[in-house]
């Protein structure tokens, strides 16, 4: 008589190299559907957007592992920096050097705001997921628990470290261009944590829960060789 484990493989541990780059370039094309549909992927609010491309970075972190959950990190904020380019608000300037606003001008700080914290995205979950497995050895792959806490810890990882980084290289600029006064900007932004990032991080928590105990179920990463 056999036992089902209910030990957490790795990510991308089993399959073919093949099926995992076809994977990689089915999330990929998914969050570029997301980026360039309007309304969809970046949620247009006056000043700023707001985002669920993260879903499918995460999503794809789970199945695939950090390393591919980092490229997939990279590639929302390769959308993110074209968006901000050709498709400005009024602080684009933060996400772009090449967008300007009146005398408020991106550089190579914008460029780090708009793919460090998107690339993590695709890493910070992965570990997250696995911290949670590692501490209670009876959650399945695709239990609950640690399925919410990766979704909340990507939408955290990529609110918290944009805001925190636009508030460490234009807090003042970025204040002001949203219509507020420059000593308001620490406020302000943690306002936007609040008002943005609480609601993004629960939806995250949510979605990845319902759709991870789909696609990390035994059988459905055995059929798509993952």
């Amino acid at each position: 008589m056999t036992t089902k484990s209910n030990t957490v493989k790795p990510a991308g541990s089993m399959g073919s190299s093949t099926k995992r780059i076809a994977m990689l370039a089915l999330f990929s094309a998914l969050i570029l559907l997301m980026a360039f549909t309007p309304f969809l992927g970046y949620i247009p609010l006056g000043f700023t957007r707001a985002t669920i491309i993260h879903i499918p970075v995460i999503l794809g972190a789970l199945l695939l592992g950090p390393a591919n959950g980092a490229i997939l990190g990279f590639v929302f904020g390769l959308t993110s920096l074209i968006n901000n380019t050709v498709n400005p608000t009024a602080t684009s300037f933060v996400f772009s050097p090449f967008y300007s606003l009146g005398e408020f001008d991106g550089g190579w700080q914008s460029l780090i705001i708009c793919l460090v914290p998107r690339t993590l995205t695709g890493v910070v979950p992965y570990y997250v997921y696995r911290l949670f497995h590692k501490l209670n050895k009876k959650f399945r792959p695709n239990a609950a628990v640690p399925l919410a806490a990766a979704g909340v810890s990507g939408a955290l990882t990529n609110t918290l470290l944009v805001m925190s980084m636009i508030f460490l290289f234009f807090g003042k600029q970025y204040a002001v261009a949203s219509g507020k006064a420059a000593d308001a900007a620490y406020a302000f932004i943690l306002s936007i944590i609040g008002v943005n990032g609480v609601p993004e991080a629960i939806v995250a928590g949510i979605l990845i829960m319902l759709l991870g105990k789909v696609l990390l179920n035994d059988k459905v990463r055995a059929n798509i060789g993952v």
